[in-house]
């Protein structure tokens, strides 16, 4: 069977042109044909068929119609030419039975011909494939996408060709073609040029001047522009009679390396590079350059490659390339090996750097060269490389951004995606081999983090082995000590490329990147670089950036300024542990963790403070804080909530170092001062591992007050799980350590958690006793914040008795007290129990007010849990006045805030304000179901008062069903 595409789409068996069927078959076999040999994924060919929004049955029905060709496929002795490749199929054909790659086998080997005779041959045999527009007649934009690029290179192909054919001399012969080419394309500058050229050496100079005249009026016309310089030029020429009857061929130097076969994926990127220079004025503005900037082992020096091969027919003057190795290769060496290769006689070859690069900017004057440099240090070192023209254009790679060029568009190519990963393994291990093992190759294309490079290597030494499975190198490359070692082949590895720019950086980059493998953060704020280099704030973060633009570090790209984020890459992070272990010793890394850790806490207690929850007194000893800067610190704590939610996963690991590294006061510290955080967010499951951690470090190392603040959390976990008395016992322990260390206010404050979970479980009595003998310690110490907590807890007990007088009392002290000590979280829960306490005298206006009061400060201080309450009580007093649209919007948002908190006592509280609310509206049904559900998670917490309320309710619900 032959395939064509070069002009109406047409599949031939035995030499008979096959029935393709409807639209949908031929644009699928079209998108498959110009990638034949590679992947398409689904999702590329709906795409095609479709356009942007393919119908919900889109990804059915091209597999309908890959059936249909695959059934037609077989019946001409193609069964398997389609073949399932993960993301989406492959068709997979012999090179020489598309036409396609027959024309493009036939160019290279025209731009590789010793001579031009040669040459000529070639380009002929390519063009006499075309039948016409590619693909011509199908309503597909991404396949008439793909006929533009393959049109757009057909013309770039027959322009060499006449400037081959025209250095031959076969002036008369091409005047007919070019006449009716330039009648084609009248904006093609170039074939106007070879047409005057023609005239001109076949005697006819007036015609070559009128050509001239037609093209300016045609550009002015139709653009606003005046012809270009080079067509200028010949029109110049052939007027002052200084053109050549004939001219030689110039030196058309080819030095791109070979392009590699199984390139795989960075398609939007390549289309926005390609548009770029297709876009790009020859006659205006100054040379093009890009700059493709990224970390080692990324794949830039293969996309610069690809791109340069793509980019040749644009540049027919020449490809010019040179790996410049860093810093290692001189501007000066460059430039000789450029002019020798545009045929610069050596004799005469300037010596200095600034003429070399004078007398280069001379050569490629007015033609059209692609100047590709590799591997670039800086800007100094490429700025004598760049022409004088803008006819030429220059690709750059560095690890560096280069921003200092200016005009230079920078891109910076990333790792793959997962599938594009996958694809690429398997063009290089075997199609079969992955095919085999597609989960192993998911797993190995994560576990080399899709670097293209290390992809590269482990599929290299799959090939190399054909007896391994994937999933044996899997295996040995799980484990992290050692899969830099195992991600070398042949020479080429990751780590020598990672070492190359590590030795680059200057000694301060190098020092960070090391202590960056300390903390180990998954990803950190550039606060870190000043804890870890111990050096101010600004001058760490430039040293910061410097890795960032070395890209041994990357930006996130979420936050500016303080709030900006970094992070490594998985290989990279591995490298710089490596260094870390061979250049810092034990001390050194030791000390780096404790500043890591001293300023994670210093900001953890801004914070605290920021968000108004408690914050201990005591002064911790020397080397525990690392203060950073007042005014860096407040802004990146300004937000309390989300600096917490950002840093949380940093504040586990760095409990954990901490904890390993015997730093057992920070490890502490940290685990106690997220708590709130861990409680507030949901994130308690997580939190836990950490706080056991931390705990096991204080018993191991005898630190009492560690011990006593980390049971209180442990305490704070058990009630949260309805384990009261383990919680009670938690916080009585605690209550003995600080009572031993002569922590009295400290016990006395434990002692009145001990009476709430005493209050929740239904044994007021016992705890009223706790709360008199801990407030009157509290009062004697004089700490105000304390004492109006204790006075609330206590008014919560009255009220629970039935002592309403006695409760009004207590709050109004307890409401004046908090004021004073500014506890805004004690005060507001003060306001929602005197809101209580006035729904139940009945003064509705007042209990709105207070608890109004009281959910503008917990919408202040960011305590989701306290505003469910306050909307709880508020729509319990909608309820009691019958306003049940009021009441219905109130516990509906109570419950959107309690849902996933973890907070089963709120949750189960707002069913039951809930359940209430649907037997005020006649709904029994909807009541019983959600008072069940309150009435299941109170026996577990064991709130027996809780109970009886929501099963008095449920009776209520289940008579009026009857």
């Amino acid at each position: 069977m032959d395939f064509a595409i070069l002009g109406v789409l047409e599949a031939r068996s035995a030499g008979r042109r096959m029935d393709i069927g409807g639209m949908r078959p031929t644009i699928v076999l079209a998108t498959l044909l110009l990638e034949a040999g590679r992947v398409v994924p689904l999702s590329r060919l709906a795409e095609a068929v479709y356009g942007e929004e393919p119908p919900a049955t889109g990804r059915t029905q091209i597999q309908n119609a890959v059936s249909a060709l695959r059934k037609l496929l077989g019946e001409h002795g193609l069964p398997e030419a389609i073949e399932t490749r993960p993301p989406g199929y492959l068709l997979r054909i012999p090179p020489d039975r598309l036409d396609l790659h027959r024309y493009e086998s036939e160019v290279r080997a025209a731009r590789e011909a010793q001579g031009p005779g040669e040459a000529a041959e070639h380009y002929r045999a390519a063009l006499a494939l075309w039948r016409g527009p590619a693909l011509a007649g199908i309503d597909s934009e991404v396949v008439r996408a793909a006929a533009d690029r393959l049109a757009e290179h057909r013309m770039a192909a027959l322009e060499e060709c006449l400037d081959v054919e025209l250095s031959l001399g076969r002036h008369r012969e091409l005047v007919g073609e070019l006449t009716a080419a330039v009648a084609e394309h009248p904006l093609r500058e170039r074939l106007r040029g070879q047409l005057m050229l023609a005239l001109y050496r076949s005697g006819r100079q007036a015609d070559a001047l009128e050509v001239f005249r037609r093209g300016r009026q045609v550009l002015v016309d139709e653009l606003g522009l005046e012809p270009g310089e080079e067509l200028r030029r010949i029109e110049r020429d052939i007027l002052t009679g200084e053109m050549p009857v004939s001219r030689a061929p110039a030196n058309a130097p080819r030095l791109l390396p070979t392009d590699i076969s199984d390139f795989t994926g960075r398609a939007d990127l390549i289309d926005s590079i390609e548009r770029r220079f297709a876009e790009s004025d020859p006659d205006r503005g100054a040379v093009p350059v890009t700059v493709l900037a990224g970390a080692p082992g990324i794949g830039k020096t293969t996309l610069a490659v690809h791109l340069g091969h793509r980019l040749a027919a644009r540049y027919p003057d020449g490809q010019l390339f040179a790996d410049l190795h860093g810093r290692r290769v001189g501007a000066e060496e460059v430039l000789d090996r450029f002019l020798r290769a545009l045929g610069d006689p050596p004799g005469t070859r300037p010596e200095g750097l600034d003429e070399r690069a004078e007398r280069y900017r001379d050569l490629l004057a007015g033609r059209r060269v692609l100047v590709v440099l590799d591997n670039v240090a800086d800007e100094e070192q490429v700025r004598p490389l760049l022409p004088g023209s803008a006819r030429s254009a220059v690709l750059i790679t560095s690890r560096a951004r280069l921003a200092g060029l200016a005009g230079a568009v920078h891109a910076e190519p990333g790792v793959l995606g997962p599938e594009q990963a996958a694809v690429l393994l398997a063009r290089i291990a075997g199609e079969e081999r992955a095919g085999a093992e597609p989960e192993a190759t998911t797993e190995l294309a994560a576990l080399c983090g899709y670097l293209p490079l290390a992809m590269r290597v482990a599929g290299t030494r799959l090939a190399a082995r054909p007896h391994w499975s994937v999933r044996q190198l899997v295996d040995r490359l799980t484990d992290e000590a050692s899969r830099l070692d195992e991600l070398h082949h042949s020479g080429i590895g990751v780590r020598a490329g990672l070492a190359l720019a590590y030795e680059q950086a200057g000694p301060a980059a190098r020092r960070l990147f090391r202590l960056l493998g300390v903390p180990d953060f998954p990803d950190f704020a550039g606060w870190l670089a000043a804890a870890l280099l111990d050096e101010p704030f600004f001058a760490a973060q430039d040293v910061l950036d410097e890795l960032a633009d070395a890209h041994l570090v990357e930006i996130d790209g979420i936050g500016r300024g303080v709030h900006a984020r970094y992070r490594m890459h998985d290989l990279i992070r591995i490298f710089a542990r490596e260094r870390l272990a061979e250049e810092e010793t034990g001390e050194e890394r030791r000390a780096a963790l404790g500043r890591a850790a001293g300023a994670l806490l210093h900001l953890a207690i801004k914070a605290r403070r920021r968000a108004g929850w408690p914050v201990g007194r005591r002064t911790l000893p020397p080397g525990v804080l690392y203060p950073l800067p007042d005014r860096q610190a407040d802004q990146i704590v300004d937000d309390p909530i989300p600096w917490f939610e950002r840093e949380r996963t940093n504040l586990a690991v760095t409990v954990r170092l901490a904890a390993g590294a015997r730093l057992t006061e920070q490890c502490w510290n940290l685990a106690s001062s997220a708590e709130t955080l861990y409680g507030l967010e949901s994130r308690r499951a997580d939190w836990r591992a950490a706080h056991e951690t931390a705990f096991a470090a204080t018993v191991r190392d005898g630190d009492d007050l560690g011990q006593a603040v980390l049971l209180l959390g442990d305490g704070n976990r058990s009630a949260d799980a309805g384990e009261f008395d383990r919680a009670i016992r938690a916080y009585e322990q605690a209550s003995v350590l600080f009572l031993k260390l002569g922590h009295t206010v400290r016990a006395a404050r434990a002692d009145v958690q001990i009476g709430v979970f005493l209050r929740t479980t239904g044994r007021l009595a016992e705890a009223e006793e706790v709360y008199r003998r801990a407030l009157a310690v509290l009062r004697e110490a004089g700490d105000q914040a304390s004492v109006g907590n204790a006075l609330l807890q206590l008014g919560h007990a009255r009220l629970a008795e039935g002592d309403v007088a006695g409760t009004r009392a207590l709050l109004a002290e307890a409401l004046e007290t908090s004021r004073r000590a500014g506890s805004r979280h004690v005060e507001a829960q003060v306001l929602r129990l005197l809101g209580d306490v006035h729904r139940q005298e009945g003064r509705w206006d007042a209990a709105i007010e207070a608890m109004r009061q009281a959910y503008d400060l917990t919408k202040e201080v960011k305590d989701p849990i306290g505003q469910a309450y306050t909307l709880l009580g508020i729509g319990l007093v909608h309820l009691r006045t019958e306003d049940l649209d009021a009441a219905a919007e109130a516990l509906d948002e109570a419950d959107r805030l309690v849902r996933g908190t973890g907070d089963r006592m709120a949750e189960a509280r707002v069913r039951t304000a809930i359940g209430e609310l649907a037997l005020a509206r006649q709904d029994p049904a909807t009541a019983g179901e959600a008072l069940r559900a309150a009435a299941a998670a109170f026996r577990e917490l064991r709130a027996p008062a809780d109970e009886a309320r929501a099963l008095g309710l449920l009776d209520e619900a289940a008579m009026t069903r009857r």
